[in-house]
């Protein structure tokens, strides 16, 4: 791992952060705007960065990684699971439903891509497409169900196979198991989105941490919930691919990305279905600035040992 690249990496998203802010506080990325910015990058940017990610040689040591990611991810996801359900029990409804949500779903869906590609490069960013699959699972049923009615398995099904970026790695599989070459006009169009992602998904990021007062984080349960988020679940990782001595590629990425903060759909849902949407926002941001500092840490950790 090249640290000058890890720090120049941290200061771009930095600043890229900031640009939204900026953008936001000015108005300029107006509420409706933001909307729109999330829309697009989901269902679009995202997907033609996952599919990119797949312009590779398949190889059969690529086919066992990611076996090893899957397995990794679907295990800390029933990880996640139990932890939501035996660690908020003392917590009021309204914020334990958030707590709960932001256990299972971090925002690596949405941080995920540009960070493991930023630090890893092409085969972080193929890793980390695969590693999100058991979380976008997740996302559409035990997350969901916290806010709601449990969904039908026929909802849950419908929801995960049409959701933009699993269709993007089913097309991205198969261009990468049967080399499938694309026409030059698609295959740059795809690229040229592609490399959108980390300006837009940070310009994005800095929007949402506008709305909300930094000074107003002084909850106890919040900074334990940043604990949980940033530090212990992804140390549970570390120590798991340790001691199964899984490939150390895969260890870095699976850390890196078990380590994101609370995903942004977190206040969203809240908003919705009538949690408590100001601690879920402020759970949302705190995580966010204080991964700057946890996702450099990991890296420098990772790179020793």
């Amino acid at each position: 791992m090249n640290f000058s690249g890890l720090i120049n990496l941290q200061i771009m998203m930095f600043l890229l952060v900031v640009i939204g802010i900026i953008l936001k506080k000015r108005d300029i990325i107006t509420e409706e705007g933001k909307n729109v910015l999330t829309d697009v990058v989901i269902n679009v940017i995202l997907p033609c960065n996952v599919i990119n990610s797949f312009y590779i040689e398949f190889s059969k040591e690529i086919l066992i990684n990611g076996i090893t990611i899957l397995l990794v991810s679907f295990l800390l996801q029933f990880v996640c699971t139990f932890l939501s359900a035996t660690l908020y029990e003392k917590v009021e409804k309204e914020r334990r439903t958030v707590l709960q949500y932001a256990t299972v779903c971090s925002n690596a869906g949405f941080l995920g891509n540009p960070v493991a590609e930023g630090i890893y490069g092409s085969m972080g960013l193929l890793y980390a497409s695969i590693y999100l699959i058991p979380q976008r699972i997740v996302m559409w049923s035990a997350g969901v169900s916290y806010f709601t009615e449990s969904t039908s398995k026929r909802d849950l099904i419908k929801k995960v196979v049409t959701h933009p970026c699993i269709i993007a790695v089913g097309i991205g599989l198969t261009i990468m198991i049967f080399q499938i070459k694309l026409p030059v006009f698609l295959s740059d169009t795809i690229k040229s989105i592609s490399g959108c992602t980390t300006a837009m998904s940070m310009i994005l990021i800095g929007a949402i941490l506008a709305d909300v007062d930094i000074k107003d984080m002084k909850s106890k349960t919040m900074w334990a919930f940043s604990l949980l988020r940033l530090i212990i679940i992804p140390l549970i990782v570390f120590i798991g691919c340790k001691i199964t001595n899984v490939h150390s590629l895969i260890t870095g990425v699976s850390v890196v990305l078990a380590g994101m903060p609370a995903g942004s759909t977190t206040a969203i849902l809240a908003s919705k279905y009538g949690g408590d949407a100001e601690f879920a926002s402020k759970c949302v941001v705190l995580t966010t600035i204080l991964s700057m500092l946890a996702i450099p840490m990991w890296c420098i950790i990772l790179s020793f040992l």
